[in-house]
């Protein structure tokens, strides 16, 4: 493998170190965006359960948004939980983008290593092509030599390239749209949880009213 790097020239040294850093991101975000960190499960029932018993507090609230991306885009509804249901769902849109802006941390340089790299594998593939034609013009075509050396930095650079883009791309479109399903979800539990709440409120005032 060393020798691969070798024969592939100075610019191989950029490629691993995008392939390393590409490895990095790929592992830190698969840990980052595990389902049971971003959207917990039981967050809904847990909050129903603090309005039926009077305990949606300023505390609670804060806690809540301190747990997950999840209870951030929840506490953004509760601390609207009063006003028009427009309101609320502007507060919910506006905190989901900020959920997606972290959430989406390291994407845009994994899309950036995707593009370049085999723009690298490209250039050294030219650089390689010139190489040949320099050899051809001082030696001839006699000497197979030199030719093999810069056809074979060229097929290397390139090979590398896309070894490195394929995989790369493919985990950045993945992770980009898990994010998107992920604050999908929760702007539906977040309205979801509000509707349960005005229906509860709404239940209790029948209550205390002796309506029901």
């Amino acid at each position: 493998m060393l020798e691969i790097v070798l024969a592939g020239g100075w610019l191989m040294s950029p490629i691993v170190l995008c392939s390393v850093l590409s490895l990095a991101i790929i592992i830190e975000r698969a840990w980052t965006l595990r389902r049971r960190k971003v959207l917990p499960a039981g967050v809904v029932e847990k909050v129903s359960a603090w309005a039926r018993q009077r305990e949606l507090d300023r505390k609670h609230i804060e806690a809540l948004r301190q747990s997950s991306p999840l209870g951030r885009v929840l506490a953004a509804a509760l601390d609207n939980r009063d006003r028009a249901r427009e309101v609320v769902k502007e507060a919910v849109e506006d905190t989901g983008r900020h959920v997606v802006h972290d959430l989406e941390r390291f994407l845009n340089t994994l899309g950036t290593i995707a593009g370049i790299t085999p723009l690298l594998g490209l250039l050294g593939t030219v650089i390689g092509m010139i190489k040949v034609f320099a050899a051809i013009m001082e030696a001839g075509v006699g000497d197979p030599a030199p030719l093999a050396g810069g056809i074979s930095q060229a097929l290397i650079t390139t090979a590398a390239g896309l070894t490195v883009a394929i995989p790369t791309y493919f985990f950045y479109r993945y992770y980009r749209g898990k994010v998107r399903a992920y604050v999908v979800g929760m702007e539906q539990q977040a309205l979801e949880l509000i509707n349960s709440i005005e229906h509860g409120n709404r239940e209790l005032r029948r209550s205390e009213l002796g309506w029901g």
